[in-house]
């Protein structure tokens, strides 16, 4: 590997976006001696990085390494050969490196001792300059000029002080999926690439919430308290979820709802409805339920019923009243079912820029081995920006990471390679 052109000046890369994924691409860039500079639209880098970390930044997760990969779905085969090169042990001991130790919670995810993104950025960012990488915010990328080929020879910038250009050897294009766009990600990136040939898969909602037509009544009572312990499904999949999630004035949401948003999101897009399937007593056998709920009550209510018997009480006896139908209320046996698989209509993902992340991007087929696209050599992408999901728990952040990694290995692998005269 040679981290110089033959007129012996170092190769220069261009990395535009400067979240987790662009400034790992740098790292691994500025690691084989090559002059990095990393343009961003905002005025500070991992912006989005510092807004995830506000609750506690999970980093990643302590789950074995298959059930890991599996976490990415249908793009697991994708993703793999990124993990290969950072899996959540390596991230641990990245972070390590940096003086920031970790540890792991309860739920198996991966978290700073200091639970805080701000004193990883910080130290992050201290080592990257001090191995030379230049940092030029307020940079908006605008593509190219209408006359070049679409390469990395010729980048252009809407700065502060208006339109500036840039050149490089590649470029690395780390632009972030559509959701948040008020730190960064807009998505604004796809149509130019789309212009320029590159298959771009629309960009959805991922890790997202959903809206549900709630009674006003219930909404009033109920909106912003959690709901736990309970498991869901999507309508009739066999496979369902604990955890817990919170009732929302417009809907659901949290951590039980995005792990199961991508499954909730596509069979809406499918057939133009969905149900989220609620267990509201996960622990207890359907023949408990059954016995419980259909001894006699006398003159008791139902509410009161509920509450002795089976503990139900609070916002599960509301979303129990609110979904099981006038005629389950009626008919304890029809109860007992329902209290074991309450059904909730979805009608819509909320919007994408209220998504944790999305889906869609750039397609896997545009793209080489090493993360270039096929259609414009020198030009690389990684991050959201690419057409996978994941959802939260540390699996988006250290597949973002790990790929970063894996597109400056790219990138070496094109700058070395021979080339004719």
């Amino acid at each position: 590997m040679s981290a110089v052109k033959g007129d012996a000046r170092p190769w220069r890369v261009a990395v535009i976006g400067g979240g987790p994924a662009g400034l790992m691409a740098a790292e691994g860039l500025a690691a084989r001696g090559y002059s990095v500079d990393v343009y961003d639209a905002m005025p500070s880098v991992g912006r989005k990085f510092l807004m995830a970390g506000r609750g506690g930044l999970n980093l990643t997760h302590s789950e074995p390494a298959g059930p890991f990969l599996a976490r990415y779905g249908d793009r697991a085969a994708q993703v793999a050969p990124w993990l290969a090169r950072m899996d959540a042990a390596a991230l641990r001991d990245w972070a390590q490196g940096l003086g920031v130790r970790t540890f792991v919670g309860t739920s198996g995810r991966v978290f700073p001792e200091e639970m805080k993104a701000a004193p990883l950025l910080r130290a992050w960012l201290a080592r990257l300059r001090a191995a030379g990488l230049r940092f030029h915010m307020r940079h908006r990328w605008l593509g190219w000029p209408e006359d070049a080929a679409g390469g990395a020879a010729d980048l252009r910038f809407d700065t502060p002080e208006g339109e500036r250009r840039a050149s490089a050897d590649a470029v690395v294009l780390a632009l972030g999926g559509g959701s948040w766009a008020r730190l960064g990600s807009d998505g604004a990136w796809a149509p130019g690439l789309r212009a320029r040939g590159v298959a771009v898969a629309p960009l959805r909602p991922a890790n997202c919430g959903f809206d549900v037509e709630w009674s006003e009544h219930f909404r009033e009572r109920y909106a912003g308290q959690p709901v736990k312990p309970v498991s869901m499904r999507c309508g009739d999949d066999a496979k369902a979820r604990q955890g817990e999630f919170v009732v929302t004035s417009s809907g659901i949401e949290g951590s039980l709802v995005y792990a199961l948003s991508a499954a909730l999101r596509d069979r809406l897009q499918a057939d133009g409805s969905a149900t989220a399937v609620l267990d509201l007593l996960p622990d207890w056998p359907q023949e408990k339920v059954m016995a419980a709920v259909t001894h006699p009550r006398g003159s008791r209510s139902l509410s009161s019923h509920l509450q002795s018997r089976l503990g139900l009480t609070g916002v599960k006896a509301g979303l129990l009243r609110e979904c099981a139908g006038e005629q389950a209320l009626r008919d304890p046996a029809l109860l007992g079912v329902r209290i074991k698989a309450l059904p909730v209509p979805l009608q819509r993902a909320r919007p994408i820029d209220e998504a944790i992340s999305t889906a869609g991007g750039v397609s896997f087929d545009a793209l080489t081995p090493g993360l270039m696209l096929r259609a414009m050599p020198g030009v690389f992408c990684v991050g959201e920006m690419l057409d996978w999901e994941a959802p939260t728990g540390g699996y988006l952040l250290t597949a973002c990471m790990a790929g970063g990694l894996a597109v400056a290995e790219g990138v070496a692998a094109y700058l070395d390679a021979p080339r004719g005269d």
